[in-house]
């Protein structure tokens, strides 16, 4: 990885923020991420990121803390809070913008238990491919404290499948329709393609199940994304 996204974390707080990021995946073309974004206040979050971030509690796991904005409320609010990013401008970012407890480190490697894990910003993203959900699952489980909670975002991407008068175009042989290879690239420079995974509500509920958990929506965002409360099943 060149880092790209944590170049332009670096780049907007130290001020030399001139351009923002581009995305785009396999079915879909070029999309600004504005990089103030990336730093925003509680009251510029979706309404489905404050609800997560109202619903943390006890000891707190941020997945993918990018730059920190999530774990700084939470830290601000006075709850115990470690940040784990893979991303050395992040983390760094995270660190300068004030958090006390960030480490540079991928979530599989992650051994601590905690009462409240997070997963924002398209939290299954990260478990790239159906294949990994259960893998991913597993660990996280590993990670939750009795009666600890994983709050975790996604989208049903089926909508960008559709066409103008509202057919389908999926590949019914394609692997999972939520399976995307991302790219980003920034200042003129490409990152390397990475597997990004959007998830319906229903078959994440169903790896859940298989594997001891239950998984209940919270709520509905704006657009096609929903908030989910995972625990460990008790019978």
């Amino acid at each position: 990885m060149k880092d790209l996204f944590g170049k332009a974390l670096r780049d907007y707080h130290y001020n030399n923020y001139t351009e923002d990021l581009i995305t785009s995946t396999n079915i879909s073309g070029n999309d600004v991420l504005p990089i103030p974004y990336l730093f925003r206040s509680f009251s510029e979050m979706p309404k489905l990121e404050q609800k997560a971030l109202q619903l943390a509690k006890g000891s707190i796991l941020d997945v993918g803390c990018g730059s920190g904005s999530h774990s700084l409320y939470l830290q601000e609010k006075g709850l115990p809070i470690k940040a784990i990013d893979i991303s050395e401008g992040a983390v760094e970012v995270a660190k300068q913008r004030g958090l006390k407890h960030v480490e540079l480190k991928a979530l599989l490697d992650e051994t601590e238990t905690f009462d409240s894990i997070l997963l924002l910003m398209n939290g299954t993203g990260i478990f790239q491919e159906l294949s990994q959900i259960s893998m991913y699952l597993k660990h996280l489980k590993s990670l939750l404290n009795s009666n600890g909670q994983i709050l975790i975002d996604s989208s049903d991407i089926q909508y960008m499948y559709e066409d103008e008068d509202g057919g389908l175009w999926i590949d019914t042989n394609a692997s999972y329709y939520g399976e995307l290879d991302y790219f980003l690239s920034y200042k003129g420079e490409d990152e390397f393609p990475m597997k990004w995974l959007y998830l319906d509500f229903e078959r994440l509920q169903l790896a859940c199940e298989a594997i001891g958990l239950t998984c209940e929506k919270i709520m509905d965002g704006e657009h096609f994304d929903y908030l989910a409360k995972i625990t460990v099943s008790h019978h």
